[in-house]
């Protein structure tokens, strides 16, 4: 099948997350290996719409004018049968359905944090702010975090052919408070103790969480009821609980980052990703972020070496959704849910 934009064949590329939706039309490009063209692009609010199937459709109605059989999905969940679950989602994605609804041959499915890894071979590793460490990256493994309406994680490996990326469910490692008042955050918590995943502090809910807990230690009344409430807030010095709250969101970012680093010896660079660190950029950079993501002396000397940019969301995962299907894509029989025969692979 020939698209109307040439003989390569053009293929949707969507990147869900728990608030927005991506959508790109993408080809491979004739310029760069492994690179990717984007032909059209919107952003959807995934509120907006009943289901994936109707929010892909919006985008097929407005920009898509010759069929389209193939497309790549990047989003936070794990598959159990023909469903993607993941509670951040804002419905469930029966992927079956999906391939019916659209007519669709094939859809290939990958992690969210997956693809801004993949990203980082293109168009992630470029015009993000600078926050600490050297102003250049070392050769070595590189890791894009992003704190959203979740907490995601992946670790990009260099190597012949792009490499490689490792996806991780990070976010749900146990918070451990390093200061006198997280600890009195998780005993707010969770007063009989017990587990509490770093995603339940860092995050966008996890701020509002830190803020909710910080008001009932004060005794004081809590007067913003979302995360951009909280950022406003503190970034103009209006509410005392919401600037605290910041502070030790940043805080515990740091203390996660650096866990990672360390981890995957990300000598490459570390990315955090999305809007919501990019609206509290000048806070996270006067924030205890820099010092716990050095932790104690033994990591200091290696982490002290690893670069940490701060980037947008964007189009990032649509990109990398799109990387990752090129090489990985039908020839190759390795997408991740070949819904042709409903089977995981």
């Amino acid at each position: 099948m020939e698209s109307e934009h040439g003989d390569r064949l053009a293929f949707l590329a969507a990147d869900i997350g728990g608030t927005h939706g991506r959508v790109a039309l993408m080809r491979a490009s004739p310029d760069a290996p492994r690179g990717v063209e984007t032909l059209a692009c919107r952003v959807f609010a995934c509120a907006q719409f009943a289901g994936l199937a109707e929010l892909l459709q919006a985008f097929v109605d407005t920009d898509v004018h010759a069929p389209v059989k193939h497309c790549v999905l990047a989003c936070a969940g794990q598959v159990m049968g023909d469903e993607v679950v993941n509670d951040n989602l804002p419905w469930p994605i029966h992927l079956t359905q999906l391939r019916h609804a659209l007519g669709l041959d094939e859809v290939g499915l990958l992690n969210d944090f997956e693809a801004l890894a993949y990203a980082l071979d293109g168009s992630l590793a470029h015009g993000g702010r600078h926050l600490c460490g050297p102003d250049t990256a070392s050769a070595g493994p590189a890791l894009v975090i992003g704190p959203g309406t979740g907490l995601g994680a992946a670790a990009h490996v260099p190597g012949p052919a792009g490499g490689f990326v490792l996806p991780t469910e990070a976010g749900q490692m146990d918070f451990a408070p390093n200061s006198v008042r997280e600890r009195e955050v998780l005993a707010q918590l969770a007063p009989n103790g017990g587990y509490m995943a770093f995603e339940r502090i860092v995050s966008g809910p996890g701020l509002l969480t830190i803020y909710a807990s910080l008001c009932s230690l004060n005794g004081a009344t809590p007067q913003l009821a979302t995360p951009e409430a909280v950022t406003a807030a503190a970034l103009a010095s209006a509410d005392a609980q919401a600037m605290e709250a910041v502070e030790i969101f940043c805080a515990a970012l740091g203390s996660f980052a650096g866990n990672l680093a360390m981890v995957f010896m990300a000598t490459g660079g570390v990315y955090l990703a999305g809007g919501f660190l990019s609206s509290i950029f000048e806070l996270l950079r006067r924030s205890s972020f820099a010092e716990r993501f050095l932790h104690g002396r033994s990591a200091r000397a290696l982490l002290s070496q690893v670069p940490v940019w701060v980037t947008e969301h964007g189009l990032h995962g649509v990109q990398g959704a799109a990387q990752w299907y090129l090489r990985h894509g039908t020839s190759e029989r390795t997408v991740r849910h070949a819904l042709a025969g409903g089977v995981n692979v």
